[in-house]
């Protein structure tokens, strides 16, 4: 079984922020006293090059499509330590010449004054939590910044020289109604930004939200609220290239594209998640230590599996189907090394549903399909 292999990206995971916020479900850690900025850039530099040599028969000969820094609050971390990173990094494993380096920011004024030294310093897209433009609300999810901040920092990265900025919306709100849901969203667009996420808030577990619940809207207006949102969006030019991400024409976030499309991404930092393919058919899924005490000790890999070939279909189609791109057939033995007749009685299943449409070439996820998305992938899990 030979696989061709996929654009090679890297996720670098910055854990501290300054503080936890009620949703979050991300390994983040709450900044106590000094962050051990430079120490941990070391930790990091060292973790990718144990990754190199672990997969060099993979990484020889290939490039960095991408790079994306997220947390935490990775823009804690000044911008002199941002390019000694990134310049560490290049020396290690040669980058793509139009590489995509994206950085999450926290939209505080403070983050904002330093854009254009993250700009200097390599970064070509910076990705900001903007969550709501309503106070109240910002406060309830226990964000930092506030509505004027956040326009605040959208401005500064409009005069950065960044290549692409996204802001993060959150909707489904505590108590929010569609008034609201929609003003925010309307606050967002009329700030132009070239890529938006919009994305419903979920509860999740082992969270301050998972045990004090806070009331969200039902069923019906949230489904409102993402209709009415999504004819916003369409009609002031974004268009819906991935579940929760609208982008203007050519806009679309590259690192995330490579994630969908099942491309390979080295990870290093604390709880960073990663998955390299090897020509001869292996692939192999690996995480990092998820606590900075552990990680700074040099205690890097966590845990590494390989990707049996009897998970790979749901694998394959479970990051694909995220898309509303047409899938290549082809694709599918490329980077998995299944051929298409075993995947024969589930797409025809999803055919009959009308959950995807094909062509001699490629397999598509409907409208349908995509209210249906988790009906649709369980039938690609291993019986």
């Amino acid at each position: 079984m030979n696989l061709v292999l996929p654009p090679l990206s890297l996720y670098i995971h910055i854990p501290w922020c300054v503080q936890k916020c009620p949703y979050c479900d991300f390994n983040s850690h709450a900044q106590k006293g000094e962050i051990p900025e430079q120490e941990y850039i070391q930790h990091l530099l060292q973790d990718l090059s144990q990754d190199l040599v672990r997969f060099s028969t993979s990484i020889q000969q290939r490039k960095l499509h991408s790079i994306f820094i997220g947390g935490g609050t990775p823009s804690l971390f000044s911008a002199q330590s941002i390019h000694y990173l990134l310049s560490e990094i290049e020396k290690r494993i040669p980058f793509e010449q139009d590489i995509e380096i994206t950085l999450e920011a926290n939209p505080g004024t403070a983050e904002a004054e330093r854009f254009k030294g993250y700009v200097q310093a390599g970064v070509t897209r910076i990705s900001m939590g903007i969550q709501s433009f309503n106070d109240d609300k910002l406060q309830r999810l226990g964000r930092i910044h506030n509505a004027a901040e956040a326009k605040s920092a959208v401005s500064f990265a409009k005069v950065s020289g960044l290549n692409s900025f996204n802001l993060d919306l959150m909707h489904g709100l505590p108590n929010q109604n569609l008034t609201e849901a929609l003003d925010d969203l309307k606050q967002a667009i009329a700030l132009a930004p070239p890529h938006l996420s919009w994305y419903q808030l979920t509860i999740e577990p082992n969270t301050m939200f998972a045990y004090r619940p806070p009331v969200l809207p039902d069923d019906d207006e949230l489904w409102d609220i993402f209709e009415q949102g999504h004819q916003l969006l369409i009609v002031a030019g974004y268009e819906q290239y991935e579940t929760s991400a609208y982008a203007k024409a050519g806009f679309q976030c590259k690192h995330n594209l490579n994630y969908w499309r099942f491309g390979d991404y080295l990870a290093i930092g604390c709880g960073a998640h990663g998955k390299v393919s090897f020509e001869h058919g292996d692939i192999i899924r690996y995480s990092k230590t998820k606590h900075p005490k552990g990680y700074m000790r040099g205690e890097y890999l966590y845990e590494e599996k390989h990707v049996g070939v009897e998970d790979r279909a749901f694998e394959f189609f479970m990051n694909r189907f995220r898309l509303l791109e047409a899938v290549p057939k082809i694709a599918l033995q490329q980077f998995t090394g299944l051929a298409q007749h075993t995947v024969e009685p589930q797409i025809n299943w999803a055919l009959s549903k009308h959950y995807i449409e094909q062509s001699p070439d490629y397999w598509k996820i409907t409208e349908q399909g995509k209210l249906f998305l988790n009906e649709l992938l369980e039938q690609f899990l291993p019986q």
